[in-house]
């Protein structure tokens, strides 16, 4: 008699993750945010204030990635960076009020919050 099919671990894994992640951007989106931009603003709330190049090793991305998002954030008015009076090639990044919310409306998002319970999520594409 033939064993019955059982779906690997992985795939199981994979597919979980992929719902996950999904859940969490659609969490990152509905408060105005996205995963490079919530990356950067968590980097910058958990330490008192941060360079360009620390920040950049932090979030995983190179220097000039991170200046195209700090850019884009400064001019959201979510950060504001200065040159450091010591090195003046060295900026000095730092959250203001609005750069300091996303992170929390994040937090409560409610499809992160339903996919680390368990609960459904809306699945996109193929597959349970």
């Amino acid at each position: 008699m033939p064993r019955p099919f059982r779906t690997p671990i992985g795939l199981q894994l994979t597919r979980v993750s992929k719902t996950v992640s999904r859940a969490f951007d659609d969490a990152l989106a509905a408060a105005g945010g996205s995963v490079p931009v919530w990356l950067v603003l968590l980097s910058i709330k958990t330490q008192e204030a941060a360079n360009q190049r620390e920040l950049a090793a932090a979030v995983g991305i190179q220097e000039a990635t991170l200046t195209h998002h700090l850019n884009a954030m400064a001019a959201q008015g979510l950060l504001t960076r200065e040159r450091d009076p010591a090195n003046r090639r060295v900026h000095q990044v730092r959250l203001t009020r609005g750069g300091g919310r996303v992170p929390a409306a994040a937090r409560r998002g409610g499809g992160v919050r339903r996919a680390a319970a368990g609960r459904p999520v809306r699945h996109r594409g193929g597959g349970p």
